[in-house]
Formats: structure tokens, C-alpha cells, sequence
């Protein structure tokens, strides 16, 4: 009897200690509502798959994930990650933070529950990984007039970049801007005319000063990813790595994220 109950044993997905963090910050935040979150442990899935539909799917390659007993949308299954987003309603809507509970389902055997914690707001800028500078956190951030990212020239390859200017408008990817109106239903992605701006606008500081935000709301042709347009204020100081900063009452986004600003 107990050799049969092997293999069904070594199959049960195992999500790690500490193992649901913030997809746009690897874990050093607490996620936000509607925001994406990493899923780290052993058996999660028998083998990779990614989500090529919208709305997202709730089960993917025989996975599934509920989130506080809600379905969690996933773009993401591996034997040791799950990429999936939280859903809308994780939190009671009176609530500014709180406890989200997961469970990972794979061919019907459910792990232990894990908790993680939940806020509002958690806003954080995406960034990207530099190959020139690897200890540098470059801000996903295009110069709206060409589509370029506003970092030093060939400072990610494969990608074009040029510093931004003072008074060019930014276009910023962002997460944990919280809720937007009209609301989107969990795993729907907006499409390129679809405006879903945020009920609570942030504040953007770049360097020192505060910059104007034209729009603050869902991104286009994705789940959980916000951006913010802003206009770059002609008083910043221009550098290599200038901070970008997002705050949403008392949550700030971190300052070591940056961009490069020339006149």
C-alpha cells in the first residue's frame, strides 16, 4: 500500500516557505491587487507551459491556482515557478492590506497552503537587465517620441536606447497602481483603445521634481502592468541615472530604479 502511494505523493505541488513574491520586484514588496506574482516550489507542474489566450486561463497544463479561494490567472507553469496574477478582488474593498492565502492544484492533488502579504497599493517600476552594468536597476521607461528606452545608448542589448529630455513625455511601465475605473474583469487584458486609468493617481519624481502625469491607468496588451505618462520637468537635473520614483500615498516604488536624462 504504500509503494502505490508513492508516485501520487511525488507528484503533490510544494510551494515554497516565503516562496509567493512580487513578479516586478522579485520579493522585496508585498503585491498589489491585479498585480503579478512568482510562485516558487518543487512539483508544480510536469513540465513548461506559457498562456497564448486572452482573457488568461485559469488552468494551464493541468495547473491551476486559487488565490484567497479565488482562481489566479496564470501566464506561467514550470516544475518550480508559476507566474499568475492576483485577483482583483484578493482583498475586501474597505481593506488597505491584508493576507493572501495560495494553493497550487496540479492533476487534481493540492498543495499546503501558503500565506503571503497583500496591499493596495504597492507601486513599483518594471525594469530591465543590463549586461554593461548588472548591479544597475534601469527603469522600463520609452521616450514617447521614437519608442526608445530612456537609458545610455546601448545599455541593454537588443534593445534601442537614448536619454530623455527635459520636457519630453515618458511613458512608464509600472505595477500595484491599484484599482482602475472602469474596473477589468481578473485576467482580462485591455486592448490598445481600451483606457482603464487608475481610480488614485500617483505621484512620479524624477530626480527631485515632481513630474506631471498625463495618464496613469492599465497597459495595453497586458494583465497587471499599469503606465504612467508623464512629462519630464524641465528642472531636472540631467545624469546617467537619474531616479524615477512612484508614490501612491505613503508607499514610494524604490529609488536606486533609474534613467538617463541629457538636455
Amino acid at each position: 500500500m504504500l509503494a502505490l502511494g508513492l508516485p501520487a505523493l511525488a507528484q503533490t505541488p510544494v510551494v515554497g516557505e516565503n516562496g509567493v513574491v512580487n513578479a516586478a520586484s522579485a520579493g522585496r514588496d508585498a503585491p498589489a491587487p491585479g498585480s503579478l506574482v512568482s510562485i516558487f516550489g518543487t512539483n508544480l507542474a510536469s513540465d513548461l507551459a506559457r498562456a497564448d489566450t486572452v482573457p488568461l486561463s485559469a488552468a494551464l497544463n493541468n495547473v491551476s491556482v486559487t488565490i484567497n479561494n479565488l482562481a489566479a490567472p496564470l501566464l506561467f507553469v514550470s516544475a518550480g515557478q508559476i507566474n499568475a496574477q492576483v485577483p482583483w478582488d484578493a482583498l475586501p474593498a474597505d481593506s488597505d492590506s491584508g493576507t493572501g492565502t495560495v494553493v497550487v492544484t496540479r492533476n487534481g492533488l493540492s498543495s499546503d497552503p501558503r500565506t503571503f502579504s497583500l496591499q493596495r497599493f504597492s507601486p513599483l517600476v518594471y525594469t530591465l537587465s543590463s549586461v554593461a552594468a548588472p548591479a544597475a536597476t534601469l527603469a522600463l521607461a520609452v521616450n514617447n517620441d521614437d519608442g526608445t528606452v530612456a537609458q545610455l545608448e546601448n545599455a541593454i542589448p537588443g534593445i534601442k536606447s537614448k536619454p530623455a529630455k527635459p520636457g519630453g513625455v515618458l511613458v512608464i511601465y509600472a505595477s500595484g497602481l491599484g484599482p482602475v475605473d472602469p474596473p477589468i474583469a481578473t485576467g482580462a487584458v485591455p486592448g490598445s483603445g481600451d483606457k482603464r486609468p487608475a481610480t488614485t493617481t500617483p505621484v512620479v519624481l524624477i530626480g527631485d521634481q515632481q513630474a506631471e502625469v498625463m495618464f496613469a491607468g492599465l497597459a495595453p496588451d497586458f494583465a497587471g502592468v499599469y503606465q504612467v505618462n508623464v512629462t519630464i520637468p524641465a528642472a531636472v537635473t540631467p545624469g546617467n541615472a537619474v531616479s524615477l520614483r512612484v508614490r501612491i500615498g505613503e508607499a514610494t516604488s524604490a529609488a536606486s530604479v533609474t534613467i538617463a536624462v541629457r538636455n
